[in-house]
């Protein structure tokens, strides 16, 4: 009796492949401007090679999303400091999501194009609640301890994170450069907003 075939090894390398051309087109393009055949042409594959790991487009966006919203979610709750002070988890907090953005600005521009859309599917949806765990907690608690403003948690999340998005699509179009300096000015500027 044999056991199971050894697995192609090739097979990784051409699901990332496909993975990699996927997230610079859908950031690109969009989902909808994205066609699969471009797709393959981008991974260096045939357009059938793509339906051999992705049932369709929509399996391969969330495909794509889970991969760069498991990654984005590692890079910010790995090590963090949740015994710190409250400041210094803000700190550590905003610090990680522009070093996500530093060292994965392509995959950013996906997640922030893509996170609410229509096509993802529920285990993405679930991934996305998942993500935001984190800084909901932590909002929440700063809310009870009456440190950060009596408000919903999602609200201050929405003002920090959309604070965040416009910094790094402002610097994107070279309407200001994130240094350390002006990432500490706009972090004081949002903890002020956020605190009581």
């Amino acid at each position: 009796m044999t056991g199971p075939l050894p697995e192609n090894p090739d097979r990784g390398d051409k699901r990332e492949a496909i993975l990699d051309a996927a997230l610079t087109l859908f950031a690109e393009r969009g989902f909808h401007g994205t066609a699969v055949p471009l797709v393959a042409e981008r991974a260096k594959v045939g357009a059938g090679t793509i339906y051999r790991y992705f049932e369709n487009k929509e399996a391969l966006v969330n495909a794509v999303y889970r991969k760069w919203k498991h990654a984005f979610t590692a890079a910010v709750v790995e090590t963090f400091p949740f015994d710190a002070p409250v400041r210094e988890q803000f700190h550590a907090l905003w610090t990680r999501i522009f070093g996500f953005a530093n060292d994965h600005p392509t995959a950013l521009q996906f997640i922030e194009l893509h996170h609410h859309a229509a096509y993802l599917d529920a285990e993405s949806r679930a991934l996305e609640e998942q993500s935001l765990a984190p800084a909901r907690a932590l909002l929440d608690e700063t809310r009870r301890q009456q440190i950060t403003k009596d408000v919903p948690s999602a609200v201050l999340i929405h003002i920090v994170w959309g604070a965040f998005t416009r910094l790094v699509k402002a610097a994107a179009e070279g309407q200001i450069t994130l240094d350390a300096e002006t990432l500490d000015q706009a972090e004081n500027c949002l903890w002020e907003a956020v605190r009581r």
